[in-house]
Formats: structure tokens, sequence, C-alpha cells
């Protein structure tokens, strides 16, 4: 009975893993349209994937915390490491398209969620790849930073 129940277990799971890796991943949609505090994190969002394309590093640096941290398909890093990487071109962010973003608030905390497919050279490659990026965004003497910035790739897409 013990195997027949874990077998059934790991059949519901195998399904509903199948059946989500064929679902088109979406950022959440709003149910009501931006809040001013929302469009403000969008906008800034937006900026700095134009920094990120033109290699703004100096810009870039001003805008992440002291403290962020950066999640890529190759690994995590802080700030310092980043805006070094983008400064010298060990990855250049050419072009995020943007097909979907949202923004929550929680306190003086913003996430930020974009379904994107960025082209970038990495290592002198040029890459495509379709991400759901999370960014989480803090208010700190009443400006916006970024705390962290984390890819994650998407299936199928």
């Amino acid at each position: 009975m013990k195997a027949s129940l874990l077998g059934l277990c790991f059949l519901i799971a195998n399904a509903a893993s199948s059946v989500a890796a064929q679902q088109p991943a979406t950022a959440p949609a709003p149910t009501t349209p931006p809040t001013k505090a929302e469009q403000e994190v969008l906008t800034l969002s937006k900026d700095k994937w134009r920094w990120m394309s033109e290699k703004k590093a100096d810009t870039l640096a001003a805008l992440f915390d002291d403290k962020a941290m950066f999640v890529h398909m190759g690994g995590a890093w802080g700030k310092t490491q980043e805006v070094e990487i983008i400064r010298s071109g060990g990855i250049h962010y050419k072009h995020a398209e943007i097909f979907e973003s949202s923004a929550r608030i929680i306190d003086s905390t913003a996430i930020v969620l974009s379904r994107i497919r960025l082209d970038a050279v990495i290592g002198g490659n040029e890459v495509t790849n379709p991400f759901m990026v999370t960014e989480v965004y803090v208010r700190q003497h009443g400006a916006w930073k970024l705390g962290s910035l984390s890819f994650t790739r998407l299936m199928g897409q």
C-alpha cells in the first residue's frame, strides 16, 4: 500500500510539473492600475535596463545598494563584481525586450517581476535568453535602491 501511494504521489507530481512546464510564464497581472509608487519603480526598472545596455556603470553603481546581490545563470555575486562586469564588458546587456512587468510594494520594499527576452554578449559570445527577472528595491532616504536582481531562465520559450 505504501509503495502504491508513493507511486501515485510521484505520478501526480510529475504530471503537475509537466503541465507547469508547458504553461507560459507570466508576471502576475495587476487587478488595478499601478499606484504612483509602483509606477515610479516600474519606470526605474525600465531605466535600469537602458543603463545596463548603455554600460552606464557609474549610474548603476549609484542605483545598486552596497549590499545588493545579483543572481545569474552562472553564479551569484555582489554590487562591486556586477558593476565591474558591466564596466569591463564581461557581460554586455545589449537589449532587454520587456513583455510584461508588475510591481508590488510592501512597506518600504518593492518587488518587480518582469518577463523579458535578453540579448547579451557574455565573454564575447552573443546569447538570447527568455527570463523572469525578480528585482527587489528598498526605499532609503526617499530614493529607491536596488537590493537584488535575479534571473530565472524560462523553459520552452
